[in-house]
């Protein structure tokens, strides 16, 4: 299953009881680059959120990736 770039971005926020905009806040927080919530949720909506700032994302929440080749 595949999951659009804007509802993984969701998802990894809201099981962390998160919103977008608190996210926004996070990566802000932790980049020292402003990050609007809008910003955020238009380039998720968009599908152009790149790999590197999903994989920020995932760092921030506190998540790991594991890739099964299999």
């Amino acid at each position: 299953m595949i999951i659009e770039a804007r509802e993984q971005v969701k998802l990894l926020a809201s099981m962390r009881a998160l919103t977008i905009k608190k996210l926004a806040e996070k990566i802000t927080e932790k980049t020292g680059k402003t990050c609007s919530a809008s910003a955020l949720s238009n380039k998720s909506r968009r599908g152009t959120i790149t790999y590197n700032e999903v994989m920020k994302i995932v760092e921030i929440l506190g998540f790991k990736v594991s890739y099964d080749f299999e």
